[in-house]
Formats: C-alpha cells, structure tokens, sequence
C-alpha cells in the first residue's frame, strides 16, 4: 500500500487542492489500513486540511461527500463494514462513493477502479495472490518461512481516463508508463493511417511542384546576384587597391595555399623590385638570411593553426639595407565566411630597435662602471687599510715582553686589543671580497659561490647548504658576476629578514644554461607587496638578470619561506644588449 504515492499524485493532477478526505469503514482491516495511512501521509498534511470520514454509516456518509468544498480530493480506502455493522463488497462501495463524491475519488486498490473513481498508486491485488501463492508453494516444499525473502506491496499507476476527463485533471501529470483504462481513441488514433497516406500522397506533389518552381526561380535569381556581386566586387577590390597602395605601411596578401597573392605599391617601392619578382614565396629572397627559419617558422605555424601574428624580421630595402620589420597578420575570411588566406601590414621599426639597444648598451656601460668603482674601492680597502692595521697588531707584539705591576691584567688587555685588531682587519676583508671577489674572477662562479656562503655562515653564524653540479668550466663573465651579486643579495635579505638559521643554495649546470636557487623556510614576504614599496634590491637583481637574457623568479608567501630562481643561457649573453624586457616572474608559491 503507497497511499503516500497516491496523494502527491492527486496534488499533481488537481494543483491547488486545499482539503482531503479519507473515507473508509470501521472493519477491523479497515482500522488497521486507516493507521497505516495516517502514518504515511504524516508527512504531506502540512499545507493541507485533512479530515477522516472513517465512523459513518453509508447513508451518511455518501451524504457529506455530497457537500464537499471546492478544491478537495478524497482518497477511498477499504471498506468492509459502515458504522451500522452492514457489511459491503469493494464492488458495492467503490460505485456508491464515487457516484456521490463532488470530488474527484482516488483509491488505493485496482478492484476499486472502472467505477467513476480516478485512480492512484493502486496495489494489484492478483499480482499479491500469485506472490502469495509462490510463497506457499515454496513452504510445501520445505523451505522455512523465515528464508523466503519478503516481498513488498506489488503497486501500480492505474487510472481511468474517463474520471480524469470529468473532473478536468491535468492529464499531462499522469506518471510515464501508467495503466490507463476507458481510454476513447481520437479521430487520429482511429484513422491515423488513411489520414498519413492522405497527405503524405499531398505533401509529396506539392513538394515535387513546389521545388520545380523553386529551382527555376532560385536558378534566375543566382544569375541575377552573380552580375551584381561580381560589379560590387570589381568595385570593392578596386576600392581596396586604392586605400593599399596609398596607405604608408606595406601590405601583402596570401591564399589558403600559403603563398603570397598580392603586394601592396609602397611594398614593391621599399624593395624596389616588380610584383612579378615577389608573388608566390618569392618576397622571402629579400629577408635577412639569420632571420628567415624563424620567419618561415612562425608564418606557417600561425597559418595551420588560422590563428593571428606578429613578428619581427629584416627585409632588404631597394638601396640593399636591411631593415627591421614588424609584420602583423590575420587570417582573412571570404564572402562565405571560411578561411581564404592572410591579410598582413608591415612598419619599418629599425630605428625603434636602434633605440632599444643603443638604451641596453647605456644600461651595461653603467653596470661596467659601477663594477670598475667597486674594484677600485676592494683594492683600495685591501692595500692600504687592511695593511695599516696588521702592522699595528705587528707593532703591539712587543708589550708582551714588559712586566707591569699587574702583568696578567696587562696581558689581558693586550690580548683583547689584538683580537680587536685582527676582527677589523678580517670585516675589511669581507668587505673587499663583497664589493669584488678575487675568486669569482681568477678561480670562477663555483669557488666565488662557495667561498662567500662560507663567509657568510661564519660571520652570521648560521648554517648554509652549498650545492653545484655539472657546472661548466667556462661560463661567460656576464653571467658568473651577474649570478654572484644575485646570490649576494638573496643570501644577505636571508639572512635578515627570514628568521632562520638554515639556508640552501644550489648552483646547477645543463646544456648551454646555468641555473642558481637561494631558498629558506622563513617567515616569507608578499613579493608584490615589497616591489611595490620600492624594494631596491629584488629591482637589482632583476635589472642585472635583464642585461643577460635572463629571467628571475620569486616564490614566497607570508609564513611559507622564499625560493628565488635566476637562470641565463650562454647563447643570450652576446645578443642581450637588444633584447626584449623581461619582466621579473613574481608568484605566490608554499615550499
């Protein structure tokens, strides 16, 4: 029994439904269903007034479902014996409540159905009797009770179409594979197939005519367009011819075949030859023979992938110099809308490059001098300060051999000026070998690395891991002073400010590129933050790492520690006066 299933599927076939009733007997089955159905339906009467009508004679009761207010159900259950003790058949009662009912009656058995009432999620009671059945025989064969399993209620949605039609249910809510009886066929479902072949017979000679009218009607207006569109196109590419050649940047055009349709007069006046010399692939003999795999490269990339670009090679002006060209090109769709080629613009931009690289070139002399000062002042520190004062440590030497009065305090006393001394002489040096390490540049990166971590760690006291592999003997200047003031920097800011004692650094070598990473678990820092409080030192470095062709990257959040990566290719160093600016790579990272 699911009359739980029963009501909402009433709520869904009459919306709005304000009140319910529950009509049923007195028999001792009858009680028992009417608790059963209490309990299932507990959970649905919030928004709704529920009343039983369970204690009634029949003639009272058919009575008040005469006189039911307007937005109510009723839902039958089983009615074997009314008040006044008299007993009735499904058979008898189901005709009696419907027929009185001034509301649509939903049951809870398929006996009650084909008697006006609608329907529900009805309990077949003969699928239950063979179930009943099965499970008798199974005993009389031996089985125990208790192994057969338990079957539940066997239910179904069963409704009669007629009862829905009276009392105007949405019959669009009858639930998907419903039983539905007294279901009147239509006109369509009685003469379906006449009516099919009726107008199929129709449609396909008014289709056969109707597409010969079509055709010949189309065919004259094709021909009708064709003469326009070819005069618009005439016109358009005259017009556009116009606006190309007298436009100041050069412009080309190429098929979907990938080579070269078109060349604009200002392109054939830069290179000074005939547009016969330049169609096809024949405009790539005026490019620069250092810049030509890149330019094929990114033109047929970009051209499989129909996707925009830009690009930057020399072209060979009419008077035989090269020129720096930025070349942007697009794909370029037909009339259709599918791909038809490349519509490309070229600007002369040799002297925006003249610029760049005549401002690098400023940037490295400065770096030159910068470092010609800090050797100057290293050796200045070294020969002359640090000199005086081991000659002064030299010269208290003696006072050892003179007895004072208090000779274990004169001894004291000197000894503390001797270590005093040699302290100063030992920071001057430190400071000499900051401004400018003899190792790094007699003995090279690994040795200059290695030797100022030791320093460092000694003169801190703290703990740093020094780590190389596969590094090259021979790594460009640039780059070692270049990695070393990095390290410098990274490792002192370590030191500092990150709280720790412990610290890594590792110098990694691999084809054609050096690699060197400062990381600790420190208290970290918000990178975006420092830059943009004027953090001099993180712009040092990234400044310094540009003039190489390297790049730099800081991994750090607050509470996290800090990583900083730099890294430069030797092959970068002879071209990286003319290179592009490199951004400083900044990201929030956790170790």
């Amino acid at each position: 029994m699911a009359s739980a299933e029963t009501l909402k599927t009433a709520l869904r076939l009459q919306p709005g439904t304000q009140h319910v009733v529950v009509a049923g007997g007195v028999g001792d089955w009858d009680k028992h269903e009417q608790a059963l159905v209490r309990q299932q339906i507990k959970g649905l009467t919030e928004h709704l007034d529920i009343a039983y009508v369970t204690d009634l004679a029949v003639p009272e009761l058919l009575k008040r479902l005469k006189n039911l207010p307007p937005h109510t159900i009723v839902l039958l259950l089983s009615f074997a014996r009314d008040a006044k003790g008299i007993q009735y058949k499904s058979s008898e009662s189901g005709p009696l409540v419907a027929a009185a009912a001034n509301a649509p009656v939903f049951s809870l058995y398929d006996v009650f159905l084909n008697h006006g009432e609608v329907g529900g999620y009805l309990s077949n009671l003969s699928e239950q009797g063979k179930v009943a059945g099965s499970m008798a025989l199974r005993i009389l064969q031996g089985e125990k009770p208790q192994d057969i399993p338990r079957v539940k209620g066997i239910n179904t949605y069963m409704f009669d179409w007629q009862a829905v039609k009276r009392w105007g249910l949405k019959e669009s809510e009858i639930p998907r594979g419903s039983i539905v009886i007294n279901r009147r066929p239509t006109v369509w479902e009685s003469y379906r197939a006449y009516v099919i072949g009726g107008i199929s017979l129709i449609l396909v000679e008014t289709l056969l005519i109707s597409g010969l009218l079509w055709q010949r009607a189309r065919r004259r207006k094709v021909e009708s367009d064709l003469v326009v569109t070819n005069d618009r196109l005439r016109e358009s590419e005259g017009r556009f011819r116009l606006v190309a050649n007298s436009a100041p940047v050069l412009i080309w055009m190429s098929g979907r075949d990938k080579l070269c349709n078109y060349f604009n007069k200002t392109w054939l006046e830069f290179t000074g030859r005939p547009l016969e010399a330049e169609l096809g692939d024949g405009w790539l003999d005026s490019v620069h023979p250092e810049d030509l795999k890149n330019c094929l490269a990114i033109y047929t990339g970009s051209f499989d992938r129909r996707e925009s670009f830009s690009m930057q090679y020399r072209l060979r002006r009419h008077d035989g110099e090269y020129r720096w060209l930025l070349d942007i090109g697009v794909p370029r769709p037909s009339p259709g809308g599918a791909f038809d080629g490349y519509i490309g613009s070229c600007i002369d931009v040799t002297e925006r490059k003249l610029a760049e690289e005549t401002l690098a070139g400023i940037g490295c002399r400065l770096i030159a001098a910068h470092e010609e000062e800090r050797t100057w002042i290293a050796r200045e520190l070294h020969d002359d300060f640090n000199q005086r004062i081991a000659m002064l440590a030299i010269d208290l030497e003696p006072w050892d051999q003179q007895r004072p009065v208090s000779a274990v305090e004169f001894n004291d006393r000197l000894g503390h000026v001797r270590e005093r001394l040699l302290d100063m002489a030992k920071d001057i040096q430190a400071l000499s070998h900051r401004l400018h390490s003899s190792k790094l540049e007699y003995l090279g990166i690994v040795a200059a690395a290695k030797g100022f971590c030791g320093e460092l760690a000694e003169q801190h006291k703290v703990d740093i891991d020094f780590r190389h592999t596969n590094i090259p003997r021979e790594v460009p200047n640039e780059i070692s002073l270049c990695l070393f003031r990095v390290l410098q920097e990274s490792l002192q800011n370590a030191v500092k400010h990150s709280g720790i004692r412990q610290f890594a650094v590792e110098l990694r070598g691999t084809e054609g590129e050096i690699q060197l990473t400062v990381s600790d678990r420190g208290v970290g820092f918000d990178p975006h933050d420092t830059i943009n409080r004027h953090g001099l030192g993180l712009i040092s470095m990234r400044e310094r790492m540009q003039l190489v062709g390297g790049e730099i990257s800081i991994q750090s959040q607050p509470g996290r520690g800090t990583t900083i990566h730099a890294h430069a290719t030797f092959s970068s160093v002879s071209d990286s006066a003319g290179a592009n600016r490199i951004p400083v790579v900044v990201s929030r990272k956790s170790h």
